[in-house]
C-alpha cells in the first residue's frame, strides 16, 4: 500500500551542526550494526530480545521520484506483483502457504524515495525467513494473469483515494507545486499507466532498481548480529550487482523553483466540510540537511495548543483543526499548512491564516519555552517509536533512502541542538515571504455563498 498522503503534523547551520555526510562505516545506536557485502548489498542487524521474534525488511531506492509519465504508478504496482509468484513459489497461492508456515506477518509500502518489503516471524525461521525473501526480492515471475487481477487492486487505492477531499485537494496542490515534475512526487500513479502495465515493464523497473548495491537488508529482533550477517551472506551474496549506481545512470531531474503564488479554489459535491492547504518547496537533504532537522522542530513548535497559530485559529473557533508538516526528502521537500476551516467563518479563519503565515518569520513568534517544549516532545516521540522492534527497520530504511545512517542516528541529539538561528534560517529561506500554493476545496453551494473565490485569492 501506498503511504497515507496527508501528514498532519510531523549548507548547514553555522556553527551548529554539519552536513550529514556519509561514512564507509555509518555511526549507529548501541545494538544497531552494520556490514556491506562485497555484492554492495548493505545490512544492517539491531539485536533486540524484546520479543522472541524477528522482523526482515528489504528496502530500494525506488518510488516516485524515479518515475516519469510513461512509469507512473509502476513502484507501487511492482510492490504488489512482490507478493504473488517468484521462482521458489510459482503462484501466489503456494507464496501466501508459505507465510502461513512462517507465521509471518507481512507487508510493504510504496512512497516517494523509497520501496520496502517486510516479515515478522518466530526468531528461529530467521534463515528460512531470508531465503523466503531472497526469491521474492531476486527472482519474481510477472504473470499476466497476476497482473490482470492486481492492476484493477492497484487502481482501486487510487479511486478511494479520490473520494477523499483531503486527497482531491493535496493532488490538485501538487501539480501547482511541481508541474511537470508531478509524478515525482506522487506515489499513487496514473490510472491508464496503472492499468495497461506489462509484465515487461515490471522487468524494467526491476533490472534498474532491484540490485544489491541500490538496497538495503534490515534484520531486527532476538538474533545475534554476527550469526544474521553470516546468514545474510550465504543466502545474498550471489544477489549480482549492477556495477553502477542506479541514481548516477537514471538522475532525477531537478524540481523548478516555484517563482510565483498561485491560488486556486476547487468545487466538489464531497466537500461536505471545506478545507484549505498552503503549500512551500522546502529544504532537501542533499541541499541543506540542517534545514531539515530545523524543520521538524518548527512544526512541532506550531502544533502546541499554546502557539500563536493554535491560539489565533482553533482556540478562537475560526478552525477546527491547523498543523503544519515536513516530510524529510533527499530532493527537494514539501512544506505544508493544512486548515480544517469553521464553515460559517471561512472568509475570516482565511484572513487570520494570511495574518499568521505573515508573522513566521518574526523572532517573537514563538518563546524560548516553546522551543525547549518542541524539543522533549521529539525527544519523548523518539523514545516511544523504540518501543516495537518491528518498527525499527522502517525508521532505519527511511532514512538510509532519503537522507543517511548517520543522519538517523543522530538525528534526536541534532534536534536538541538547534537554536533560534537555525529555525529562524529555515522559516526565513523556505517560508517567509517565499511564493506558495494556497488551494481550497469546498462544496459548491457554500461556494457561491461565501464568494470563496473573490477573498481566497493572490493579493
Amino acid at each position: 500500500m501506498t503511504r497515507t498522503f496527508l501528514k498532519y503534523l510531523g549548507v548547514c547551520a553555522a556553527g551548529i551542526f554539519g552536513m550529514f555526510s556519509a561514512h564507509a562505516q555509518p555511526r549507529l545506536p548501541e545494538g544497531y550494526f552494520w556490514k556491506k557485502l562485497p555484492n554492495g548489498l548493505e545490512v544492517v542487524v539491531i539485536e533486540n530480545n524484546k520479543v522472541p521474534l524477528t522482523t526482515i525488511e528489504i528496502a530500494v531506492k525506488n518510488g516516485a521520484y524515479t518515475e516519469g509519465p510513461e512509469y507512473s504508478g509502476l513502484s507501487h504496482l511492482f510492490e504488489h506483483m512482490f507478493f504473488k509468484a517468484n521462482k521458489d513459489y510459482p503462484d501466489q497461492a503456494s507464496f501466501l502457504k508459505r507465510t502461513q508456515e512462517l507465521g509471518a506477518i507481512w507487508n510493504g509500502t510504496t512512497d516517494v524515495e523509497r520501496v520496502n518489503y517486510f516479515f515478522t516471524f518466530d526468531k528461529d525461521s530467521l534463515n528460512a525467513g531470508l531465503k523466503f525473501m531472497n526469491a521474492a526480492i531476486r527472482f519474481p515471475i510477472y504473470r499476466e494473469e497476476d497482473m490482470k487481477k492486481e492492476r484493477p487492486v492497484v487502481d482501486g487505492e487510487f479511486q478511494r483515494a479520490e473520494s477523499s477531499p483531503g486527497f482531491q485537494l493535496w493532488y490538485d496542490v501538487q501539480k501547482h507545486l511541481w508541474g511537470d515534475l508531478i509524478t515525482r512526487k506522487n506515489p499513487i500513479g496514473i490510472h491508464e499507466i496503472i492499468n495497461t502495465a506489462t509484465p515487461e515493464k515490471m522487468m524494467i523497473i526491476k533490472d534498474k532498481y532491484y540490485v544489491p548495491n541500490n538496497s538495503l537488508l534490515t534484520i531486527c529482533g532476538d538474533v545475534k548480529h554476527d550469526k544474521a550477517f553470516a546468514m545474510a551472506e550465504q543466502i545474498f551474496g550471489s544477489w549480482a550487482s549492477s556495477g553502477v549506481n542506479p541514481h548516477e545512470k537514471y538522475p532525477i531531474p531537478p524540481f523548478k523553483p516555484l517563482d510565483k503564488t498561485e491560488y486556486f479554489v476547487k468545487e466538489s459535491s464531497i466537500a461536505q466540510t471545506p478545507y484549505m492547504m498552503f503549500s512551500w518547496q522546502g529544504p532537501g537533504f542533499a541541499t541543506d540537511s540542517a534545514a531539515t532537522v530545523a524543520a521538524d522542530v518548527y512544526s512541532t513548535i506550531l502544533g502546541l495548543n499554546a502557539s500563536k497559530l493554535q491560539q489565533a485559529l482553533v482556540d478562537k473557533g475560526l478552525a477546527t483543526s491547523a498543523s503544519i508538516s515536513y516530510g524529510t526528502t533527499h530532493y527537494t521537500g514539501e512544506i505544508e499548512l493544512f486548515v480544517q476551516p469553521n464553515p460559517t467563518k471561512l472568509k475570516a479563519c482565511y484572513e487570520e491564516v494570511m495574518r499568521q503565515i505573515a508573522q513566521f518569520g518574526k523572532a517573537d513568534y514563538y518563546t524560548d519555552e516553546q522551543l525547549k517544549d518542541a524539543k522533549a516532545i521529539l525527544l519523548r516521540n523518539k523514545f516511544r517509536s523504540q518501543e516495537k522492534p518491528s518498527s525499527l527497520p522502517s525508521q532505519v530504511s527511511y532514512n538510509w533512502c532519503s537522507t543517511s545512517l548517520d543522519y538517523f542516528t543522530d538525528m534526536t541529539d541534532n534536534y536538541q541542538k538547534v537554536t533560534r538561528a537555525d529555525v529562524d534560517r529555515y522559516v526565513n529561506k523556505y517560508i517567509a515571504g517565499k511564493p506558495m500554493v494556497a488551494g481550497m476545496i469546498i462544496k459548491p453551494e457554500l461556494s457561491k455563498q461565501t464568494e470563496a473565490a473573490s477573498f481566497f485569492a493572490a493579493k
